[in-house]
């Protein structure tokens, strides 16, 4: 019975945070999810009743965002038609350069201020300085595919304090990024802009019109075979069974590694969500090459990992230990104004360098995602490019394919272990190494772009 009611109480909390998003006007401008409004209030109910909440209600919360990250990254390839980069191979390569720089910038910034800060002066681990890039490009989705490896390396509170960076990450992504959206009409940087006032009254309560609601998806089977819906579910399976077989491959390899890199765990430590993003890649590899991509579509994946992230999002914040934020409050705010000082760095200076056409489109875009999620720097972009105007879009579309892999997938579940079992100077002069490198090739290309001018 207790799977039963976990699972209701997280759907009555959704509902509550759906009809309290469109209840409240300031809410509905902030473009706040529902998931988040409803995980504040789980969260405000289980901090102010405690024991008086049967356990069976929410003892399950926890352990939900680690498997439903699964299967959200399984999601990621499935059914995606990947988009030639032909015409546009240039502007992707400066905006992959650029989001390379962002993300490993956030890791340079973040351990150096553990090391000369949090460690000394607040007795923190080093590995505090990893939440930054975790949180606020990660999100809540990557702390709950870390949550084990959290936990395997004797440091739970990461789970929390990660939660805080993501949750933070998303308000700022949301209310930053429209301050500097309209920033960027003030300054004529942009013009085709469609502002919340110009919404509908029932699109700004978060509803399509009755008129205009779009599918879901496509029926790709016929239902007397099997349900569409479960045909899909089955291929996500197995993507994650294929980033399962992985993991155990990797697993298996260990033995046969010198002792002294055994004696690290770090293969151990890397968490199952990057696999079964490279599982649902394979996948969609396969079914391109055997001309059966049509049995998948595309719609369908999205809205169960969009549902999937919203579960997990409501989990993930209602589960907060809010005594771990007490605890650790002065570098978390340290490490928050630290984040939004890189990223503004990017959006407002760099990306106007490295960016010819359409800068501040391609800027914002990515302030959103690296700050919050994917989501909201599409929601921004709507918002500056609502007819897709600009390259915007497409140029990021197709970054995405390169940028996720490698930072959402590999460096992620790899860095946290790396910080535990070598120190966080390793890391730190990776990092670094990483931003010169990315900064040299933009600079390459754009002394080639001038000679060939």
């Amino acid at each position: 019975m207790a799977a039963v009611t976990s699972f209701c109480a997280l759907c009555f909390l959704l509902v509550c945070g759906k009809a309290i998003r469109t209840a409240l006007p300031f809410l509905r401008k902030l473009y706040l999810p529902s998931s988040i409004v409803g995980g504040v209030l789980g969260l405000a109910i289980l901090t102010g009743l405690g024991q008086q909440i049967p356990a069976g209600w929410h003892e399950g919360w926890k352990s939900i965002p680690g498997f439903l990250i699964n299967i959200v990254f399984a999601t990621m390839f499935i059914g995606k038609r990947f988009p030639s980069v032909r015409h546009t191979g240039r502007a992707v390569a400066e905006q992959f350069c650029f989001a390379q720089i962002i993300a490993w910038g956030m890791y340079v910034v973040g351990l150096l201020l553990s090391v000369l800060v949090f460690t000394p002066c607040f007795g923190v681990h080093p590995a505090f300085g990893n939440l930054l890039e975790i949180g606020f490009e990660g999100g809540h989705g990557t702390v709950g595919g870390l949550s084990e490896t959290f936990n395997a390396l004797d440091w739970s509170e990461g789970s929390d304090l990660g939660y805080t960076m993501a949750t933070i990450g998303m308000l700022i992504g949301i209310t930053v990024g429209m301050t500097l959206v309209n920033w960027a009409v003030r300054r004529g940087y942009v013009t085709n802009v469609r502002t919340f006032a110009e919404l509908s009254d029932v699109e700004q309560r978060g509803f399509y019109p009755p008129n205009a609601q779009p599918p879901a998806g496509k029926q790709t089977v016929l239902c007397d075979s099997i349900d569409s819906l479960a045909w899909h579910l089955a291929v996500i399976g197995l993507a994650m069974f294929m980033g399962y077989g992985f993991k155990s491959i990797l697993v298996s390899v260990v033995e046969y590694l010198p002792e002294h890199v055994r004696e690290l765990r770090i293969i151990e430590s890397i968490p199952l969500f990057p696999l079964c993003m490279l599982g649902g890649l394979f996948i969609q590899m396969l079914l391109v090459a055997t001309k059966l991509d049509s049995l998948v579509d595309r719609g369908q994946i999205n809205r169960i990992g969009g549902a999937s992230l919203d579960f997990l999002v409501v989990a993930a914040v209602a589960t907060i230990r809010l005594d771990f934020i007490a605890k650790y409050w002065q570098p978390l705010v340290i490490l928050v104004l630290a984040g939004l000082a890189w990223s503004l760095f990017g959006a407002c200076w760099l990306a106007r360098r490295m960016f010819g056409d359409d800068w501040f489109e391609r800027a914002i875009v990515e302030f959103g995602q690296y700050t919050g999620v994917t989501a909201t720097g599409l929601l921004l972009l709507r918002t500056v490019d609502p007819d897709s105007k600009t390259s915007a879009s497409t140029v990021f579309g197709c970054k995405q394919l390169f940028h996720e892999p490698l930072m959402g997938g590999v460096w992620v579940a790899m860095s946290v272990p790396l910080v535990f079992k070598l120190g966080p100077w390793p890391v730190i002069f990776i990092s670094l190494g990483a931003v010169v490198l990315w900064f040299g090739v933009w600079a390459l290309m754009s002394r080639m772009r001038r000679t060939e001018r």
